[in-house]
């Protein structure tokens, strides 16, 4: 599944459209696209928040719309998937990448490591484990445009989360 760099670029431009309006509804900002047969079908961008579900991240967000697509257009989800590439601002968690593998999804490319719960490498590889029963393992490329993801997540952080409850929220100095 090779892809070309500038569509790489291109396509990453795309998920941080995403990722950034996350950031402007008060989400963690992680943005991500899947792209099939060189077409977007799907978007997604943290709604963990707004939602009041933790499972609404960006990755989960595109899986369901995907799944909605392939529905409306008579296609097996199956092989869009193991034919689609995610491209997403930060590597996907250790849940997200359960669920990618689930799928079959074919490759993931993504900007910055997630240090803290990152299921493709940073904590745990997920995405090659030998777990045959979680699905086919799936290749990740990783660091596009990493530092930008990095400068999104920053922003993110300098603020107070207003979605906390009282007790966890941080007093950040001015």
């Amino acid at each position: 599944m090779a892809v070309k760099k500038e569509s790489v670029q291109t396509w990453m431009e795309k998920s941080f459209e995403y990722a950034e309006d996350a950031l402007k509804n008060g989400e963690v900002p992680v943005g991500c696209i899947i792209v099939y047969e060189e077409t977007v079908l799907a978007s997604g961008r943290n709604e963990v928040n707004e939602t009041k579900n933790a499972t609404r991240h960006a990755e989960i967000v595109a899986i369901d719309r995907v799944l909605e697509w392939c529905s409306d257009n008579g296609k097996d989800w199956r092989e869009v998937f193991h034919n689609s590439t995610l491209y997403v601002t930060v590597e996907p968690c250790i849940m997200c990448t359960g669920a990618l593998r689930n799928i079959g999804l074919g490759k993931v490319v993504y900007g910055c490591r997630n240090e803290r719960f990152g299921g493709c490498g940073s904590v745990i590889p997920v995405h090659t484990d030998s777990l045959p029963q979680l699905g086919p393992k799936f290749e990740c490329v990783e660091g596009v445009m990493a530092e930008r993801a990095v400068d999104l997540l920053k922003d993110f952080y300098k603020g107070e989360n207003t979605n906390a409850p009282e007790s966890k929220r941080k007093i950040k100095d001015k």
